[in-house]
């Protein structure tokens, strides 16, 4: 038993076109096939097949990783008879277009054949497999045409193709957790967020405020910040009295350790020397705001790691004692502060992770943790405060961001799952596209449950295992407003 191989050579579009005339030039039905595996869309045109007439088939192969036409590579198309016999074999060592393959098969005897394609490209390696294609004996065999369904949307291959993010998706049966919208702000997490405050009034040091760092800048943890001359007469003479008092119990603690190695004194004096010694030393502290002394003068020190988020100092400039002069912010760790209806707090799931929205962003966060649900209600909005704990490593989230949030419920429901990016609102109804084949859609009205900001359970108007639109979803909108073909119609 033989097998017949047709070798057909990729032809440039000029060569197409004149080959191509008269390819459906009779008014015999034809068929389309649509199907998907996990990394090609086939969509195949094909004229009635009959017996010793040579049948030209399109071929449009898509690569779902990035739903791009298939731009090269080897494809083999075998018809395989279901009795056993030979099959028809026809390779295409590439496309006549991008993504356009066009195989012309001639049968020799009548029946049902399985169609299996192996592509073999750079973009895609595939078995797909097409049951059922039928052969008639002759053209009288050939039944009439099906009604088209009305209220269809056409948007061609090369209209897809050719639309930047376009994407599709199966709807899936699946589980989400029940949720209900709420409103949010960011703040710094515990410990996060540190006043820097002038101890004592004074002058601010011109070359160190100079130096200074600006808003904006991370600064490490004990990084000097300002410089402040004490003014005498006011809070300046209380730390040259605390300077003193320092030296003082310093001197002590030594002689005492002296007298105590030679046990002249006892234990517990030496004890008093060192908790006088550590009681100067948290004075002088004090006074210099965690910072450190230098010639009479303050250094005003960071007292923790993290971001310049506001600077009030004035190169110069004289300040009074408790003047915030810098504010730090570490945000790599930031808390969103929820306001939930205080009737939905009891149902606030707090194993499951919240999802957000910064105001004006599309962004979607995770809020991992919850830190606390809050017992006390707002009188004014009847809400509670619900806590949850934000990583933020690339800073990405600033402090004082107004959030949309979504919180979790410990609700579960049963439905179809799809991407949020394919839910549009139509007059307040939610709506989707369904890719019924390759170059048709139908708009769906839906209805619809939970979502966790990447889903939307759809209880009604989608089955599961229907393909919808989930990028570029408002250009198929726009082409379900058209009544007219696109200029550039079909190029094979």
């Amino acid at each position: 038993m033989k097998t017949r191989v047709w070798i057909l050579l990729a032809l440039t579009g000029c060569a197409l076109g004149a080959e191509n005339d008269g390819a459906f030039d009779d008014e015999l039905p034809g068929g389309a096939v649509t199907q998907w595996t996990d990394s090609t869309e086939l969509f195949m045109e094909h004229p009635a097949l009959i017996v010793g007439r040579p049948a030209k088939l399109a071929v449009h192969l898509t690569d779902l990783t990035d739903f791009a036409p298939l731009r090269s590579g080897t494809v083999t198309f075998r018809f395989q008879p279901r009795d056993g016999d030979e099959p028809v074999v026809v390779v295409q060592n590439g496309p006549r277009l991008p993504g356009i393959y066009g195989p012309t098969a001639e049968f020799g005897r009548p029946g049902d054949y399985d169609l299996v394609i192996l592509v073999e490209s750079p973009q895609a390696r595939d078995s797909i497999l097409v049951e059922g294609l039928r052969v008639f004996d002759a053209a009288g065999e050939v039944p009439a045409a099906a009604e088209a369904p009305g209220g269809e949307i056409g948007f061609l291959k090369e209209q897809q193709w050719k639309t930047p993010g376009f994407r599709t998706a199966f709807a899936l049966p699946g589980r989400l957790a029940g949720r209900f919208e709420a409103t949010g702000v960011i703040s710094p997490g515990a410990g996060r967020l540190a006043q820097v405050v002038a101890p004592v009034g004074g002058l601010v040091d011109l070359d160190a405020a100079t130096r200074a760092p600006p808003v904006g800048r991370w600064v490490e943890r004990g990084a000097v910040l300002a410089v402040i001359t004490p003014a005498l007469g006011e809070s300046g003479s209380a730390v040259a009295q605390a300077r003193a008092e320092l030296r003082n119990a310093e001197d002590e603690y030594q002689r005492a350790m002296r007298l105590y190695a030679a046990e002249a004194i006892s234990q517990r004096r030496l004890r008093e020397a060192e908790i006088r010694l550590q009681a100067a030393r948290e004075a002088m502290a004090g006074l210099a705001g965690g910072g450190g002394t230098s010639g009479g003068r303050l250094e005003l020190q960071a007292p923790i790691a993290g971001v310049i988020g506001e600077r009030q100092l004035v190169a110069g400039s004289r300040v009074e004692a408790g003047t915030v002069l810098f504010t730090v912010v570490n945000p790599s760790l930031v808390w969103l502060k929820v306001n939930v209806p205080v009737e939905a707090a009891p149902r606030v799931d707090r194993s499951a992770p919240a999802t957000f929205r910064l105001e004006g962003s599309e962004r979607l966060f995770r809020a991992a943790r919850v830190v606390s649900v809050g017992s006390v209600m707002d009188p004014l909005t009847r809400t509670v405060p619900v806590l949850y704990e934000v990583a933020n490593a690339d800073r990405a989230i600033p402090i004082g961001a107004n959030a949309r949030v979504s919180v979790p419920t410990g609700e579960r429901a049963d439905g179809v799952l799809i991407p949020a990016s394919a839910v549009l609102d139509e007059d307040g109804r939610p709506i989707a596209y369904v890719q019924t084949a390759g170059e048709a859609f139908e708009k769906r009205t839906l209805t619809v449950g939970a979502s966790d900001g990447e889903r939307v359970l759809v209880v009604a108007g989608l089955a599961p295992g229907e393909r919808v639109v989930t990028g570029a979803v408002y250009q198929v909108r726009l082409a379900s407003l058209s009544t007219s073909v696109p200029a550039e119609g079909h190029e094979h």
